[in-house]
């Protein structure tokens, strides 16, 4: 997609991607990646994620990259958060004590920035791209990502032709094909949420399933 797609989302705030309860996958699984307090997340494609929220919550670090800025100080307002703002070479710079926002392109966020990571989640950012950008987005995440380092990833797949995303429908075989070679892959679970999705049952979509995999980067 196209950053004006972003952007324009935005600004019309038509956010349905955007949900308003922390993710049930999150809270059950964030234990399986074992970190410690004080231990940095790395959280692509942002948004203004309650997520991000939950993580803080528990003590860690969150390190987030979001490309539109409207969504980046949504998350601070929305949460009653005072923050700082500098500025790098392409990004803005948003931080408060325990949380500190990217804003900018992912493509070129240095992979320095996130060197002491400790952990990462991917609730949104996948499933965002289209299969020829999506590609394109493991190789960025891959480079971020340190060696040994896990996290979590969230992912939707559906019947693509029975609607037109995003979100875009991810297989089980898609991410064995295409993160493998990057990353240790471990199935948590997957169920059938299409009941709890309107959007995908006014569109008739016959099913959708809700993945969630520990990944760990290989060395």
């Amino acid at each position: 997609m196209e950053p004006s797609f972003w952007h324009e989302k935005w600004q019309l705030q038509q956010i349905g991607f955007h949900q308003y309860q922390v993710n049930p996958f999150l809270v059950k699984y964030w234990p399986h990646i074992g970190l410690t307090e004080n231990s940095k997340v790395f959280v692509p494609l942002c948004g203004k994620s309650l997520d991000m929220f939950y993580l803080a919550e528990k003590r860690h670090g969150v390190l987030g990259c979001e490309l539109n800025t409207l969504a980046v100080e949504q998350f601070f307002t929305d949460n009653d958060l005072a923050y700082q703002v500098t500025h790098t070479d392409d990004h803005a710079v948003f931080s408060t004590d325990q949380v500190t926002l990217y804003q900018g392109d992912i493509f070129t966020l240095p992979t320095s920035v996130t060197t002491s990571i400790g952990g990462f989640y991917d609730r949104a950012a996948l499933i965002a791209w289209p299969e020829a950008m999506r590609q394109q987005y493991v190789k960025a995440l891959a480079a971020l990502i340190p060696a040994n380092v896990s996290g979590l990833l969230i992912t939707l797949d559906y019947p693509q032709e029975s609607l037109k995303g995003p979100p875009f429908a991810v297989s089980p075989d898609w991410v064995e094909t295409y993160l493998r070679p990057y990353f240790n892959i471990e199935l948590l679970e997957c169920v059938d949420v299409l009941a709890d999705n309107p959007r995908f049952v006014n569109k008739q979509v016959p099913w959708l399933n809700e993945a969630v995999y520990k990944l760990t980067r290989k060395p």
